[in-house]
């Protein structure tokens, strides 16, 4: 196994302006010219879901996901239970469902909101037998009791962008979890996002850009795509001791257990970082709030 995921990205949220390289087929291009194969972009409403799905549709190797996003309620205060799961049970291509938790950082004032959504999409998660995409900051325990009072245990999930403590990482562990990294590991005051990287065993592990969001040192302050999970997986490999294509076969390995898909094999290796091919690509300048 020689390739890697973008086991989280949005696509439909790159900002798709008609310059030359920033349509779905050459962003999705650059990536694989690195090495990146295969993609699941993730929806944080029903809306959104509709794009991502017509984005998503002429390539093989995007996976989808739906959910609620914690910070989209405002949008959606009055979603439905009905409306998430036709979006789930629209396509074969959907293979979890998020991105759905908690997020005390940037919306405190709606607590008693965000659990009963949570609580709702856990339980959707259980109905269709869907691995859960959680999003939690500033929410540990809250995010951990809900997990263990709802039984996520039983549909199995992923805390994405992980940045919270090595004591949050060892619950979600115990509870059948993965932990997905992204370029904030690579941030230089993210020394606690570093300690949870030395922890995370090999068989719990994936990667991610978050894209648009988030890219990651050296190209951290553009928009970030794709592609730029090898600067991420690099930093990953160096910093537990191991080779780019050994972590990038664990992730894999991760995200096909994780959502019960096989990978198609490409045909060539993970090329090393020394040969990237990849231009660097300045696009406006994107928020990279952590």
């Amino acid at each position: 196994m020689t390739f890697l995921v973008d086991s989280h990205c949005h696509l439909q949220s790159l900002s798709y302006s008609g310059k030359a390289g920033t349509d779905p087929a050459q962003i999705l291009g650059r990536a694989r010219s690195v090495g990146v194969t295969h993609f699941l972009s993730i929806s944080c409403t029903t809306k959104e879901f509709k794009k991502d799905l017509e984005i998503a549709a002429p390539y093989p190797d995007v996976y989808l996901a739906a959910g609620i996003h914690p910070l989209n309620l405002e949008d959606d205060p009055d979603w439905k239970d009905e409306e998430l799961i036709s979006c789930i049970n629209s396509s074969p291509k959907v293979i979890g469902l998020g991105e759905t938790g908690l997020d005390y950082h940037y919306a405190p004032e709606t607590r008693k909101a965000q659990l009963e959504s949570f609580s709702r999409q856990i339980g959707i998660a259980l109905e269709l037998k869907k691995p859960l995409i959680v999003h939690a900051r500033e929410a540990h325990r809250d995010a951990v009791a809900l997990l263990r009072s709802e039984n996520a245990r039983d549909c199995g999930g992923v805390i994405h962008c992980f940045t919270d403590s090595v004591e949050m990482a060892r619950e979600c562990l115990d509870l059948g979890f993965y932990i997905s990294f992204t370029g904030i590991a690579t941030f230089k005051a993210s020394d606690n996002v570093r300690q949870a990287v030395r922890y995370v065993p090999d068989d719990r592990i994936m990667v991610e850009t978050d894209c648009p969001y988030l890219a990651p040192v050296p190209v951290r302050g553009v928009e970030n795509e794709p592609a730029f999970v090898r600067y991420t997986l690099d930093f990953l490999s160096a910093f537990r001791g191991v080779s780019q294509e050994y972590l990038a076969m664990k992730t894999s390995q991760n995200f096909e257990k994780l959502y019960g898909v096989k990978l198609e094999e490409p045909k060539e290796p993970i090329p090393e970082c020394s040969s990237w091919k990849l231009e660097k690509i300045w696009h406006q300048p994107f928020a990279t709030a952590v």
